[in-house]
């Protein structure tokens, strides 16, 4: 009996390629560049399975060129580049990858709380170009976090994981939660406050939330001038939670001390204005790239494949799935 086949629009560690074979017929995509939407419809011809990455839009155009397709494995915990309402009326399951990413997620949250509060990066830069002079007493100075707020947005899985690491800083939290992720505190010690309230009062702003319609450009100029002018926003969750331009203009004009982004709204393109800026920390993406976690990931995803294919239940099966 032919085994059932499976798209994989990246590459992947060999132990998760490995089990993907044992169950599956696999086409696996190991070019430099994100595949593109033709080829992507193309060799998902006939395929059951689909295994695909943050970067790849999966909507109706795609999963039309199989009609055999059974499952979307989104190797990644954010699925807003996957239609699955146009998903769940064509039966195809959608899975996530939750849980296994969030200490990675919240241990680099804090190393960009760390780099832009302490201008880490400003620093690295201005010693490579040879500009350092030496010792002096007010020279490059940051800001301490121990007794100010932490403002979480969003206290899902990774919110809480940084939440529970501020302590180590002497930092108390709050948080607010517009309503996307349904959780609360659970008994930990942290105050919910309305978003402005949160945004007035707190030093760091830490964003986690999923990408929907209510939290696209959740930080807009109105809200950046709810900030302290001492305050620093950091993103860790999807781009467009932030009005990049908006940003731009927070940080060169000082309405905010400074920024630190993981994600933006048009990746891999970075907003122009935010380049040239001192305050601002720019990473490219890597809030779970960890050996372990992406190994991680992408086991989930291949899991996720192989229990739908054989009849079973998902893991990991988006809420909005059917």
């Amino acid at each position: 009996m032919r085994k059932p086949g499976v798209l994989v629009t990246c590459r992947v560690p060999s132990a998760v390629a490995a089990r993907l074979d044992e169950a599956c017929e696999v086409d696996l995509y190991t070019g430099e560049e994100p595949m593109s939407r033709g080829e992507l419809r193309q060799r998902l011809e006939g395929k059951q399975a689909l295994m695909c990455l943050l970067t790849d839009r999966i909507d109706s155009d795609v999963m039309d060129a199989s009609p055999a397709l059974r499952v979307v494995a989104n190797i990644a915990v954010g699925y807003d580049n996957v239609d699955v309402s146009a998903a769940s009326a064509r039966g195809i399951v959608v899975t996530n990858t939750p849980g296994v990413l969030t200490e990675a997620t919240a241990d680099f949250t804090w190393a960009l709380i760390l780099a832009v509060t302490r201008r880490i990066a400003e620093g690295e830069r201005l010693m490579r170009q040879g500009r350092w002079k030496g010792w002096a007493l007010d020279f490059m100075l940051g800001s301490e976090l121990g007794g100010k707020q932490l403002g979480i947005v969003g206290l899902g899985r990774i919110g809480r994981a940084v939440a529970t690491r501020a302590v180590a800083f002497g930092m108390r939290v709050a948080y607010a939660d517009p309503g996307l992720t349904g959780h609360d505190s659970h008994g930990l010690p942290y105050a919910r406050l309305p978003l402005d309230e949160l945004l007035t009062g707190s030093d760091i702003i830490s964003l986690h939330v999923p990408l929907a319609p209510e939290t696209r450009h959740l930080i807009n100029r109105r809200t950046l001038l709810r900030l302290k002018r001492s305050a620093y926003i950091v993103n860790t969750s999807r781009g467009a939670v932030i009005d990049e331009e908006a940003l731009a203009w927070a940080l060169r004009e000082g309405i905010i001390a400074g920024a630190a982004l993981d994600v933006y709204e048009h990746e891999p393109a970075i907003h122009a204005d935010l380049i040239g800026l001192e305050n601002i920390v720019l990473a490219p993406h890597l809030g779970s790239a960890t050996v372990e976690t992406r190994t991680a990931m992408a086991d989930l995803a291949a899991r996720n494949i192989i229990a739908v294919l054989s009849g079973e239940p998902p893991l990991t099966r988006v809420p909005e799935s059917r």
